[in-house]
């Protein structure tokens, strides 16, 4: 049966009006599915986007939005085995639909734990400290981040149609951005079936999902400066978009991931005798072969030491021959076919671009014979390792992507010519070292770092737990320079940073604290009758303020805890010794005596709705304190976040100063607090 996909606009399922493109699976070329856009409003979609989903995803915290996310993942993890069945005939075997299908929920999860565990219970987030304008502090100035209020337009290959939408769609979300998400048509009936579970799932808002099956047509004409676009895919494709009037003249931030020429070098310590070198090999046969060398990711250069290049290739040779090509249904087969044939005969053709400059010496990309499978009808193709003749002379090398089980050996004679090589891919998403040499990997590491988005440095310490060359993580930047788009998805919290429009706010301390809900040194105080620690979550103000009864710090005290803790350290002890000193007059305070009297100072002892006090944050010491002088604290209410039904944050504002009002030490106490007294 061929499906007919549809596309889900303005809340409902709208199959296109023109002739549909055809989609061929894989491995039999057998039409199995059919996507058609035409007749889409894309400027209704837009608006239905800007003007009800966005709306209601704004009202929502950001922990409230990484529970929709924990909900998504756990509604597409029950589902999954559907999405897992459809799978063999995008081309890739069980292991690779792991990559793409649990991959992308796990990337999901990912976000959700994040966001509940990094981000405020707040629709804002705010960015560094507080700048001081003025001489009285009366001026101040603050960043902070707010949800912009447009639409996350994004763009996905054919290689990983589950992943490649999830790994989007997730930050922009938590950032309180609604989606369209336009899949590559190879593919498309995959990315269907898991927006469909998305839809159903009535888990979102209206408006915060659509998706297009087809061409976008006129949508880039309708973008504005509070859009954002994300895409992956070709550096032609990319230039084209990137380049279009709408998004230049309304500087409309476009975040793109596309052609890379991904590097790993092999170490000169790493010979045959070592476990770098098996390591090394495993690795470059892995992205070789995993999803058919179908990942932006994957490697397709191998740098190695002049010295080691005939035992890498009979190493890679042998492990190659070895490989089972052909139907990814059967439990033998590690490699299937490429997404379609259009895409065989593109790598075909590019393998004959990269045989000017490198001689192939295993595979043949026209000769390969698959388990279950027609090889004429199916997309199939042999591993193909190539290599280079001139590695001074090559160009294609360089800049001849072959998306597909393809990669070629590059010979170096010293470091300094693997950096260069590595570097002249002009900017790649991911490059590896295999060493276990820490001088080779610091060179390495600083010559080509600038080149690469992400660099792995692999070794017999790391190899067995490390999630390799090619495996994106959610909590790391994915991206990279030049060549490979300049853009950075993924990254954890810096993923949805870049759907935020972070801005400069200036006024008052009162205006700030109160727009911020962040209380700062010269918003007013509140002061009541009770103690602050007597006060329920909810009872308590941003500003509410203690200020303690003085406490004199003796010598004796100074001494006592020296000795009770072990803390001798001479400025404590010997004033001989401190004579001269830059920072301190004499002998002086213990910081943490300071702390702990301070503690003494401004704890209510009595059980109340203070639960337990987890930590302080941003501890400076700003002047000595000397035997003889005393110290007081002054404890604000500095902000407060809900963390579930029964406690929330409270973050307080410490100040310890001397007799004179001057500060001696300043920090952020966090508390969880009792809903109720």
């Amino acid at each position: 049966m061929i499906l007919g996909l549809k596309s889900y606009a303005e809340g409902h399922w709208v199959a296109g009006k023109g002739a549909p493109a055809e989609i061929a699976s894989a491995v039999t070329g057998a039409i199995i599915a059919h996507a058609n856009s035409d007749g889409l409003d894309m400027a209704a979609m837009l608006r239905f986007a800007r003007t009800v989903g966005g709306p209601a995803l704004r009202k929502l915290t950001f922990h409230q939005r990484a529970e929709l996310l924990k909900k998504i993942a756990q509604h597409l993890t029950a589902n999954k085995d559907a999405l897992y069945a459809l799978s063999y005939d995008t081309g890739a075997t069980k292991t690779d639909s792991w990559i793409d299908i649990d991959g992308g929920i796990g990337t999901v999860f990912t976000f959700a734990s994040k966001g509940k565990r990094e981000l405020p219970n707040e629709t804002f987030l705010i960015d560094g400290e507080v700048e001081n304008l003025s001489k009285t502090g009366s001026f101040i100035g603050q960043h902070a981040y707010f949800s912009r209020e447009g639409v996350a337009v994004q763009i996905n290959a054919f290689n990983f149609p589950v992943w490649g939408m999830l790994e989007k769609l997730a930050p922009a979300i938590l950032s309180g951005m609604p989606v369209i998400v336009k899949p590559a048509t190879t593919g498309a009936f995959l990315a269907e079936a898991a927006a469909r579970m998305i839809v159903e799932s009535n888990i979102l808002p209206p408006g915060v999902f659509q998706f297009v099956c087809g061409a976008v047509h006129d949508l880039f004409d309708h973008l504005t400066g509070q859009d954002m676009v994300g895409f992956t895919g070709s550096i032609e494709t990319s230039a084209r978009l990137q380049s279009h009037p709408g998004i230049l003249k309304n500087a409309v931030p476009f975040v793109a991931e596309r052609d890379s020429l991904n590097c790993s070098i092999l170490g000169p310590d790493a010979t045959p005798e070592t476990p770098e070198f098996d390591i090394y090999i495993r690795e470059v046969l892995r992205e070789m072969t995993a999803k058919a060398g179908q990942k932006c990711t994957a490697i397709r250069r191998i740098l190695v030491p002049e010295s080691q290049a005939e035992a890498v290739s009979a190493a890679l040779s042998e492990r190659l021959a070895k490989i089972r090509i052909g139907d990814p249904r059967l439990e033998t087969t590690r490699m299937g076919p490429l997404a379609s044939l259009a895409q065989r005969r593109d790598v075909s053709a590019r393998i004959n671009m990269l045989s000017k400059e490198a001689d192939i010496v295993f595979g043949d990309p026209a000769k390969v014979a698959p388990d279950g499978a027609d090889a004429e009808r199916g997309a199939f193709i042999s591993p193909v390792l190539l290599r280079a003749r001139d590695v001074s002379g090559a160009e294609s090398i360089h800049s001849v992507e072959a998306f597909g089980p393809v990669a070629t050996i590059l010979p170096y004679r010293d470091l300094d010519q693997a950096v260069a090589l590595a570097n002249r891919g002009e900017g790649s998403l991911v490059g590896s070292l295999v060493t276990h040499d820490p001088d080779v990997a610091r060179q390495v590491i600083f010559g080509a770092g600038a080149f690469h988005g992400r660099m792995l440095v692999l070794d017999r310490d790391c190899a067995k737990e490390s999630t390799g060359h090619g495996s994106p993580m959610p909590h790391l930047i994915h991206g990279g320079p030049g060549r490979a788009g300049g853009g950075e998805e993924l990254g954890g919290i810096r993923a949805v940073k870049h759907h935020l429009r972070r801005i400069a706010l200036q006024g008052s301390p009162a205006t700030i604290a109160s727009l911020l809900k962040s209380w700062t040194k010269g918003a007013p105080e509140i002061e009541k009758d009770e103690h602050p620690f007597r006060y329920a979550f909810g009872e308590l103000d941003l500003g509410q303020s203690f200020h303690s009864k003085e406490r004199v710090v003796t010598l004796e005290d100074i001494e006592h805890f020296a000795h009770f803790t072990g803390d001798t350290f001479y400025a404590h002890m010997d004033e001989e010794a401190v004579k001269g000193h830059p920072f301190f007059p004499g002998r002086v305070a213990h910081g943490y005596l300071l702390l702990a009297f301070a503690a003494g100072l401004f704890v209510e002892p009595k059980r109340g709705p203070v639960l337990a006090n987890y930590g302080l944050d941003n501890l400076r010491f700003m002047k000595p304190v000397q035997p003889g002088e005393a110290i007081k604290v002054r404890l604000t209410v500095k902000s407060k976040s809900p963390r579930n039904a029964d406690y929330g944050e409270v973050r307080w504002d410490v100040e310890i100063t001397n007799g004179a009002g001057e500060t001696c030490a300043t920090y952020q106490l966090l508390t969880m607090n009792a809903y109720v007294r």
